[in-house]
């Protein structure tokens, strides 16, 4: 009988829930705040930056922070600095002076 039967897969689906039953994810990867590319495990040149808020007024920290993400090719393309510079300009982290 020399013929290759295909096997029936079933697609095992995982699911976790919290304690009010609500489907959470198992894991939600980080990603670069710049580029959109998801940071791999293997990404060893990716840096998280947590800058300051600073309360426009008095001019000083809200005790909260903004989280910046860089992915390790945009550092090894000599661009993370642009990248940082411009991602708090945006957010006005940053003086625009």
């Amino acid at each position: 009988s020399g013929q290759h039967k295909p096997h029936s897969l079933k697609k095992l689906i995982v699911t976790m829930q919290n304690d009010a039953g609500e489907n959470v994810d198992l894991y939600i990867p980080r990603k670069c705040s710049w580029t959109n590319r998801i940071l791999a495990a293997h990404d060893h040149g990716a840096v998280q930056i947590n800058v300051a808020n600073i309360d426009p007024v008095t001019g000083v920290s809200t005790k909260t922070s903004t989280t910046y993400a860089l992915c390790g090719y945009i550092r090894a393309q000599s661009e993370g600095d642009e990248a940082f510079t411009a991602l708090t300009k945006k957010n006005d982290a940053t003086p625009s002076n």
